[in-house]
């Protein structure tokens, strides 16, 4: 069986064909997903998505391109919005400087708002970063410096340093479809290296799409495909690595009350 971590329902792709994304999901052997928020003022949207399955939960958060829309997002609304049953994670946030969409400073100062609404939580936070390794690992060490909060580096399609920098502070790293492209020698790397009880799976839908989908609109039955690669990366058979993703996401985001036995 198998969870994945990342996905967002919310969005026009998955949404008008819930209903058979759901049963495409089941069918794949897929137990569960997190749809992710990305936009604080549309948390009422994945909330009554999470509430409408049993098997799908949500966050609530910024993501760094919608960073400087939503600088009136306090850590205290986050903390508040966060008590909701089904929401289990904070965020996603971080930095994004491949697209600049935000003002740098923008992202930073509400990445720092959702690492203090983790921290004071418990809950997990979920982190976006591209094309910002070095600020990223300033931030992180800074923060954690100030007192320890669960983290998970989604998506994960940065350098090894900054792979190894989450997991010294204690984080998690989860693999997307991009660990089936052909030019992700540098990923499958980390997928290797990366602790057996830190690392997760995800799709990220709607997009980046595993091999053989390439190209085509991602979904959550679709991890299996990032799964059965990250087994193939780890010597391991696809069970094995099934059960300790699945494990691995019980432990991070407790809240699901999901064990992975």
């Amino acid at each position: 069986m198998l969870i994945d971590s990342h996905c967002h329902l919310d969005f026009d792709a998955l949404q008008s064909d819930l209903a058979g994304v759901m049963d495409r999901m089941r069918e794949a052997g897929v137990i569960g997903c997190v749809t992710i928020s990305t936009r604080v003022e549309r948390f009422d949207e994945i909330t009554s998505i999470a509430e409408a399955h049993d098997n799908v939960w949500c966050s609530v958060g910024t993501h760094p391109h919608n960073a400087h829309e939503e600088l009136h997002i306090s850590t205290e609304d986050l903390v508040r919005l966060s008590v909701h049953p089904k929401c289990v994670a904070i965020g996603e946030a971080g930095l994004d400087y491949h697209y600049d969409n935000s003002p740098r400073e923008a992202q930073a100062e509400g990445f720092r708002r959702h690492i203090a609404a983790a921290r004071e939580t418990g809950l997990p936070l979920v982190i976006h970063s591209r094309s910002a390794d070095e600020d990223m690992a300033q931030i992180l060490i800074e923060e954690s410096g100030k007192g320890a909060f669960p983290f998970v580096l989604h998506c994960f399609s940065s350098g090894a340093e900054l792979a190894r920098t989450g997991l010294d502070l204690g984080g998690y790293v989860s693999f997307s479809g991009i660990l089936t492209f052909n030019n992700a020698e540098e990923i499958r790397e980390v997928a290797a290296f990366a602790p057996e009880d830190r690392i997760l799976v995800e799709t990220d839908a709607p997009y980046l799409a595993p091999v053989p989908h390439r190209g085509k609109s991602n979904e959550p039955s679709f991890v299996r495909h990032t799964a059965e690669r990250l087994a193939e990366v780890r010597g391991l058979d696809f069970e094995t690595l099934a059960a300790l993703t699945t494990r691995n996401f019980g432990t991070l985001f407790a809240k699901t009350g999901v064990t992975g036995t």
